[in-house]
């Protein structure tokens, strides 16, 4: 039987009654594959005795006698505390917080198996972490081996899931191999059904890792089994093409008053040749913010717009459409190119008039937001689709973006880097091109890190910077005051800025909020400089393009994302000024923001920032793919498990290449390997 075909319900364990069955559930587990598949988060090697005096070495894992119990604090506080000592004549103390049952369950002068870390504390060995479970009178102590330790919920005990995950293995264990045998062997990954138990009852950690290993290289191949079927169809039907047309986009060139970056080139001619080519071009286009994306995607299509066809762009929100809008007519428009913008608050007057243009072939360029994609909106010869921000959209919109024209070609940008390993994990079908060169003259920004409390010097630097005739950004994580948590929020802080720091300089506030109108007029007043400073929330993470400005101050900066630090930062430093981000950060910094604001201070590279988020976030909550379903890989993690990846994306790109049939879904060998696909693999076929 295949792990796949466990569909039994799991209250047939001994144990599971209703109220552990709705815990159960809580933690998705339904099934009995999906109790086999449930990863611990950790494990407790207990399979060296190891006693209280040697607390240093790591967790005593030893048994002892109960001496005395002792209570401390008043009321609700009442805390009881269980006096041990070991065969060695060393005493401590368990502090059971929460625990005065163990009051009945560990009597004075009972025997007691503990594990746990212990500490000097007041004076005292003694621990609050701990397992203590009686144990016989007299009977020697034997050590329990390695344990697994499993996330979970209210109510649901490690010795409980333990019994439970025995049980399982016991009734259900004896699974087939779901791997090709070549492939297991080849890689030397022990069977399934060993690695089940390897995974749930190991003998030793080196078994827990081998076993982590075997489930995660399964997972991982079932993944670039789906990706690189979705590439195999892409290329399933060649089409007709001729060599794209690059005049426009020579004369566009020749009107720039700067050169393009050598990696500008070497993605253009990337473009250029995927044009040209038998099949639709399917590319991501990475570069972080300010490298100049935006401008190649434009000549691009410009390539589809001289040989006759339409060109659209997407964005996923209107005052980044709008921002490429107002930068296609400047640098277009002047080419002859007719150009339109498409959004959900085009009026019904302007709106017909435009969908008929596009449907007659009248209008070579379309911006907008997913709009452009709706039903009623048709194209004449749509031929090169980009989409800005692509991990942004659903992946039904993207296919609905294919379906308006005859297998356009498609480019898909991302400001946020994106890991090699995460590329391939996620968007393993597509061809990726990287701009990581700044155009020239460009400064690396500034970052100053400043503890809230002493934003007064970080305006005061401000104000200099504006009397210089530079702009300034302000961005807070809240539109307007919460009584749940106490933050600054942007509408309160655009009244004190305006009114109190800086009374001589004219400000505007932006956030999703306000009316699209009134975003674009301050936006745009901004630009012209009517404006000294913008005060927001993170709606101007993308899309605003001011050279003149050279100051972020970020507030609560520990409550955004390290992309999101990133793509805010990337706001300034747009021109040859020197530019500068001052991230505002509150006493409550936790680890996890402290990584993200040194993170930020002593880098500028995304590529860098976003290994370093991937890291942070896990594989559980990788970027782009939420709107597809999650991903959800159990057991890999692709940093960590960069070589797996590579490995397992070989194997699986050997069988598929190795039919000839495989163009659709009859090959035999895929049919093969998808007939033995395991529950992840099917959760993994959704990701889009």
């Amino acid at each position: 039987m295949f792990l796949r075909e466990l569909a039994a319900p799991l209250d047939a364990l001994r144990g599971a009654g209703p109220a552990v069955l709705k815990r159960l559930a809580r933690l998705g587990l339904y099934t009995a594959a999906d109790l086999l598949l449930f990863p611990p988060r950790d494990y407790e090697d207990r399979s060296a005795p190891i006693p209280l005096s040697g607390f240093g070495r790591g967790p005593v894992n030893c048994q002892a006698t109960v001496m005395a119990h002792d209570w401390f604090g008043f009321g609700r506080m009442r805390t009881l505390k269980v006096w041990i000592e070991d065969g060695e004549g060393t005493r401590a103390a368990l502090v059971c917080f929460n625990r005065p049952f163990l009051e009945r369950q560990l009597p004075v002068g009972s025997a007691v198996r503990v594990f746990g870390r212990f500490e000097y504390k007041y004076g005292d060995l003694q621990s609050s972490s701990f397992d203590a479970i009686p144990a016989a009178d007299g009977a020697a102590f034997s050590p329990e081996g390695v344990l697994p330790v499993y996330p979970l919920t209210d109510g649901l005990a490690q010795g409980t899931m333990r019994k439970l995950l025995a049980q399982a293995l016991r009734l259900w264990g004896a699974v087939d191999d779901e791997l090709p045998a070549a492939v297991r062997a080849a890689r030397g990954l022990c069977r399934k059904a060993e690695a089940l138990r390897m995974l749930h009852a190991p003998a030793s950690p080196s078994e827990a890792a081998e076993a982590r290993r075997a489930l995660a290289y399964e997972e991982l191949f079932y993944l670039q089994v789906m990706v690189g079927r979705r590439a195999l169809e892409r290329r399933r039907d060649p089409v007709a093409r001729a060599a794209p047309v690059d005049t426009l986009a020579r004369e566009l060139e020749a009107r720039l008053p700067f050169s393009l970056t050598a990696d500008q080139r070497t993605v253009l001619a990337e473009l250029a040749a995927d044009m040209a080519g038998p099949w639709p071009m399917a590319r991501l286009l990475q570069g972080d913010v300010g490298s100049g994306k935006t401008l190649v995607a434009f000549m691009a299509a410009l390539h589809a717009i001289a040989a006759g066809g339409q060109a659209a762009l997407m964005a996923p929100t209107e005052l980044l459409a709008r921002q490429h809008a107002d930068t296609a007519a400047r640098l277009l428009e002047p080419l002859g190119v007719r150009l339109a913008f498409l959004s959900g608050n085009v009026a019904d007057a302007a709106r017909k008039p435009l969908l008929a243009a596009l449907s007659r072939g009248d209008i070579d360029l379309a911006i907008g937001t997913h709009a452009l994609f709706s039903e009623d909106v048709a194209y004449r010869n749509l031929r090169f689709v980009v989409v800005d921000e692509q991990h942004r959209f659903g992946v039904l919109q993207r296919l609905a973006m294919g379906a308006k024209g005859n297998r356009p070609d498609l480019l898909m940008m991302s400001a946020t880097p994106i890991p090699r390993s995460l590329a391939l994990t996620v968007y393993g079908d597509l061809a990726v091109s990287v701009i990581r060169t700044m155009p020239e003259g460009r400064k690396p920004v500034v970052t100053h890190l400043a503890r809230q409390g002493n934003e007064g010097r970080v305006y005061e630097f401000v104000r200099r910077e504006l009397a210089a005739g530079r702009r300034a950004y302000f961005v807070y994580p809240l539109v307007e005051r919460s009584d749940r948590v106490e933050l600054k929020d942007a509408e309160a802080m655009y009244r004190r800025l305006r009114g109190e720091v800086f009374p001589e300089f004219r400000g505007g506030l932006i956030h999703a909020r306000l009316p699209e109108a009134d975003k674009r007029a301050t936006m745009a007043a901004f630009t012209r400089g009517e404006l000294s400073f913008i005060v927001a929330t993170s709606v101007v993470e993308v899309g605003v393009d001011v050279p003149e400005a050279t100051c972020m101050v970020i507030e609560h900066a520990e409550r955004f994302g390290l992309a999101a630090l990133h793509q805010l930062r990337g706001r300034v430093g747009r021109s040859t000024l020197q530019s500068y981000c001052f991230l505002v950060w509150s006493e409550k910094l936790g680890d996890e923001g402290k990584r993200r604001v040194m993170a930020m201070k002593e880098t500028n590279d995304g590529f860098l920032i976003a290994e370093e988020d991937l890291r942070m976030r896990g594989p559980g909550e990788i970027t782009g793919t939420a709107q597809a379903g999650s991903l959800r890989l159990a057991f890999a993690d692709p940093v960590r498990d960069a070589g797996l990846l590579e490995a397992a994306r070989a194997d699986a790109l050997a069988i598929l290449e190795a039919d000839p049939s495989l163009s659709g879904a009859d090959g035999s060998v895929l049919r093969a390997v998808l007939d033995r696909a395991s529950p992840f693999a099917e959760r993994t076929a959704a990701t889009g």
